[in-house]
C-alpha cells in the first residue's frame, strides 16, 4: 500500500466523519449500516490493498466485540432481572424511609445510582419513573426537583462505567484497563453527579415548576409480588464492584511490592475479579436468589427477553470498532497523531473536543463515544508516556464529550421532556444544561486529575 500524504488522509478522516453524520442525520440510515459502509470506503479510498479491506475490517470488529458483547450482555440479563422482581422500588422506597422525607431526592438519586450500574440510561427511567412521581406526588413541589438528580444518575453510569457499550468500547479500543476505569469512573460519576445533577436539580426544582404529568399520576403506584429485599438487591448490585475492585486492589498491591503478583492465589483472586468473570457470577447469585419467588422458567424468560434490545447496540459498538481498525490500518491515525503533537494540544482535551463535536452533530452518546475513540486510539497509542491511569482519564474525557449539549437529535431528550410533559425550550433550559454540567465536570476532574497523577 503506498502512503498517502498527511493533507490527504486528515480529509478522508473529515469527510468520512461527515459522510457518517449525513448517512446516520440525514438519510436516517441506522449507525450500524452507516459505520460498516463508511469503513468500507475509508479503506479503499486511503490505499487498503484489495485483499486485506475485509480482514481489517472484520479484525476491528471482531477485536471490539470480543470483549463488549460478553460485558453487555450479562448486564443487561441483571439489570433486566431487577428492573422486573420490582427492585427498584425496593431500593428507592428504603432509601427514602432512612435519608428522611426532606431528602428524598437524594434518596431517589442514590437509589438510581445503584440501579443504573447494570441497567441501560431508557430502561432504568422508565423502571424508575412511576416510583419519582410517587414520591413527588407525596412530598409536593416541582417534579424536576425529583427527576432530575434520578435521570443525571442514570446518565453518569450509562456514560461512564461498564458494563454499559460506551466506556466498555472506548476502553476496549484504548486499550484501558476496564476494571481500573470502573474504580475511577465511580469516583469520578459520584462527584459529578452531586454537583451536576442533585444541586442543580435542586435549583431547577425551585427555578422552573413542573407539575406532574396527569397521565401518570394514576399509575403512580408500583407493586411487584414477592419483591426482593433491600438487602438481596443491594447485595446484587455491590458484589460485581466489590469483585472488580479486588482485581485492581490486588494488582496496585502487587505493583507497591506488598504482595507477590506472581503468586497462584493472587492470580486466581485477579481472575476472578475481571469483569465479564465479576459480572456472570452476579447473575448466577441473582438467578439464585429469585429461582424460588420467579421460577426458573421466568428466570430463562427474563434473560432472553433482556439480550434482544442490547442487540443492536453491541453492533453499532462492533462497528463503531471496526471503524477504528480501518482507521489504524490507514494510517490516518498516525497522521492525526502527528497533527496534534505539533499543535501541542493535549490528547485528553483533543479527545474531549473531538467526542463533544459528534456528540452535538448526531446525538447519540454510545456512537460519539465509540467513533472517537476509534479517532484517537491511533494517537493515544503513539503518545508516548501515557499510564493506565492516564488511559482511563481519556476515556472518561471521551465519555464527558460524549455526555454534553444533549439537544433535539437525542432520544434522551424526548425521552425526559416527554414524560416530564415539558415542552422542547423547557427541555433544554433543564435537561440540555443538566447534561452539559455532567459532562464538563467530569472532563475537569479527569484533565485535572491528569496533571497531578
Amino acid at each position: 500500500m503506498n502512503t498517502p500524504d498527511v493533507a490527504y488522509l486528515l480529509s478522508v478522516a473529515g469527510g468520512a466523519i461527515v459522510l457518517l453524520l449525513l448517512l446516520i442525520m440525514r438519510f436516517k440510515v441506522h449507525a450500524f449500516v452507516a459505520l460498516t459502509l463508511v469503513s468500507l470506503i475509508t479503506a479503499l479510498a486511503t490505499g487498503v490493498t484489495y485483499d486485506q479491506v475485509i480482514p481489517t475490517m472484520l479484525g476491528g470488529f471482531g477485536s471490539t466485540l470480543a470483549s463488549v458483547a460478553l460485558l453487555v450482555g450479562l448486564g443487561a440479563m441483571i439489570g433486566r432481572i431487577l428492573e422486573q422482581t420490582g427492585g427498584a422500588k425496593v431500593l428507592a422506597d428504603t432509601l427514602i424511609n432512612r435519608f428522611g422525607p426532606e431528602r428524598a431526592p437524594l434518596a431517589l438519586g442514590v437509589a438510581s445510582l445503584l440501579f443504573g450500574f447494570p441497567i441501560f440510561f431508557d430502561a432504568g427511567l422508565i423502571v424508575m419513573l412511576p416510583i419519582i412521581f410517587s414520591v413527588a406526588k407525596q412530598f409536593g413541589g416541582s417534579v424536576l426537583k425529583y427527576a432530575l438528580p434520578s435521570a443525571g444518575a442514570f446518565a453518569v453510569m450509562h456514560a461512564f462505567l461498564p458494563p454499559h457499550p460506551g466506556p466498555v468500547a472506548a476502553s476496549e479500543l484504548l486499550g484501558a484497563n476496564i476494571g481500573l476505569l470502573t474504580v475511577v469512573g465511580l469516583l469520578v460519576a459520584i462527584p459529578t453527579w452531586y454537583l451536576g445533577a442533585y444541586l442543580y436539580g435542586l435549583w431547577a426544582g425551585k427555578k422552573f415548576e413542573i407539575p406532574l404529568p396527569p397521565r401518570f399520576v394514576a399509575d403512580a403506584q408500583v407493586s411487584h409480588e414477592a419483591a426482593p429485599s433491600f438487602g438481596q438487591v443491594l447485595s446484587i448490585l455491590l458484589l460485581p464492584l466489590l469483585l472488580i475492585f479486588m482485581d485492581t486492589g490486588l494488582n496496585t498491591l502487587g505493583t507497591m511490592g506488598m504482595v507477590d503478583k506472581g503468586a497462584e492465589w493472587v492470580n486466581v483472586l485477579r481472575m476472578v475479579g475481571k469483569t465479564p468473570v465479576a459480572l456472570l457470577i452476579t447473575l448466577i447469585y441473582a438467578l439464585f436468589l429469585f429461582r424460588q419467588s420467579q421460577g426458573k422458567v421466568a428466570l430463562e424468560k427474563l434473560c432472553n427477553e433482556a439480550l434482544a434490545p442490547v442487540c443492536a447496540v453491541i453492533l453499532v459498538t462492533g462497528a463503531g470498532g471496526m471503524f477504528g481498525g480501518v482507521l489504524r490500518a490507514s494510517g490516518i491515525g498516525a497522521a492525526l497523531a502527528d497533527v496534534l503533537s505539533d499543535t501541542g494540544m493535549p490528547v485528553i482535551l483533543a479527545a474531549f473536543l473531538v467526542s463533544t463535536a459528534l456528540r452535538v452533530a448526531q446525538g447519540s452518546a454510545t456512537v460519539a463515544l465509540t467513533t472517537t475513540a476509534a479517532l484517537m486510539a491511533p494517537t493515544v497509542a503513539a503518545t508516548a508516556g501515557l499510564s493506565e491511569l492516564d488511559l482511563t482519564f481519556i476515556v472518561i474525557a471521551i465519555a464527558g464529550g460524549a455526555t454534553v449539549l444533549s439537544h433535539f437529535n437525542d432520544s434522551g431528550f424526548w425521552l425526559v421532556g416527554r414524560f416530564l410533559n415539558m415542552d422542547e425550550k423547557t427541555t433544554l433550559k433543564t435537561w440540555t444544561v443538566m447534561e452539559t454540567l455532567l459532562g464538563t465536570i467530569a472532563f475537569l476532574i479527569v484533565a485535572l486529575a491528569s496533571m497531578i497523577f
